[in-house]
């Protein structure tokens, strides 16, 4: 029989401004610490050095995580040109560089090479896979690791600011999985002078905003104590990207034990995965049928 986990059961999204040199992990940690929470998880790692939206979900809202993680980002993000560094950002070691930069007018010319459906290769320092071990800690180990390319959808990709032949500042919105790192790697390369980023910052995530995160200093302050709840947001923005489907009392009976229940259809199709409300509380995730919902995953308030 396995140990009764401690803590509350709370459930919501916080939406964290992680600030640089702290783990995705250990805000998740901290969180869940400050909360009494019982589960915690978050939507999409930040780098330690990167700042900005991390998202943490708290007891039932970890089962909307996958539609957070899998909507589209954005990035704010510094490229510093004429040096590659092992790691494709400021933290590692540079291992070339170049006396050659870029134009305004060249960068511009570049960036639709990187839009649409591209393909990426991620930094060999990053948290991907190979035969089990993630790559960065087989580079950190000295191993020479070899990643395949990988499908990234990139939404936009622009130059907002020049401020010194050195460095550029854009933004980019993608999809899952992308890596601004790789994104600075690839279009130093493209451009012939090399380049890493200097400073990244993700300004929104899904429904998310940085300028709506909370710091960890207020974190701290509020841990352990009665105000802090306040802080947390609805599970329910978590599906903001789905159709909603309300339902009678008897149907989210029926949904809650894991059977098909009866809704009342919004904008939602034959086949289409939608979540159903009760008075506003997310009652189930399932696939639309004939005014029914077929649950894939219950909430339990």
């Amino acid at each position: 029989m396995g140990r009764k986990r401690k803590g509350r059961d709370i459930s919501g999204w916080l939406v964290v401004d992680k600030p640089a040199g702290i783990t995705s992990n250990a805000v998740v940690n901290k969180v869940r610490w400050a909360f009494n929470a019982k589960k915690a998880g978050h939507a999409g790692t930040l780098d330690p050095a990167a700042t900005g939206v991390l998202a943490v979900a708290l007891g039932e809202a970890t089962k909307t995580v996958p539609y957070i993680t899998d909507a589209l980002k954005a990035y704010d993000f510094t490229i510093r040109f004429g040096a590659a560094t092992n790691t494709d950002d400021a933290e590692g070691e540079v291992i070339a560089r170049s006396d050659l930069r870029p134009t305004d007018e060249e960068i511009a010319a570049a960036l639709p090479g990187f839009t649409g459906e591209i393909m990426q290769v991620p930094p060999r320092f990053s948290a991907v896979k190979i035969d089990g071990e993630r790559a960065y800690a087989l580079s950190r180990a000295g191993e020479d690791v070899e990643l395949a390319a990988r499908p990234l959808w990139v939404e936009e990709l622009t130059l907002l600011e020049r401020p010194d032949p050195d460095h550029a500042m854009l933004r980019m919105v993608c999809g899952k999985g992308g890596y601004v790192r790789a994104i600075a790697r690839d279009l130093g390369e493209a451009l012939g002078c090399l380049g890493h980023v200097s400073e990244l910052r993700r300004i929104w995530s899904g429904p998310f905003d940085a300028d709506e995160g909370v710091s960890m200093e207020e974190i701290e302050r509020l841990a352990r104590s009665p105000e802090i709840d306040a802080l947390l947001r609805p599970l329910e923005e978590g599906l903001a990207d789905l159709p909603e489907l309300r339902c009678t009392p008897e149907g989210a009976a029926r949904l809650r034990n894991g059977n098909p229940g009866m809704v009342i259809t919004s904008d939602a199709e034959y086949g289409d995965e939608a979540w159903a409300s009760l008075d506003g509380k997310a009652v189930a995730i399932g696939i639309y049928k004939a005014g029914e919902l077929h649950p894939t995953r219950v909430f339990q308030h």
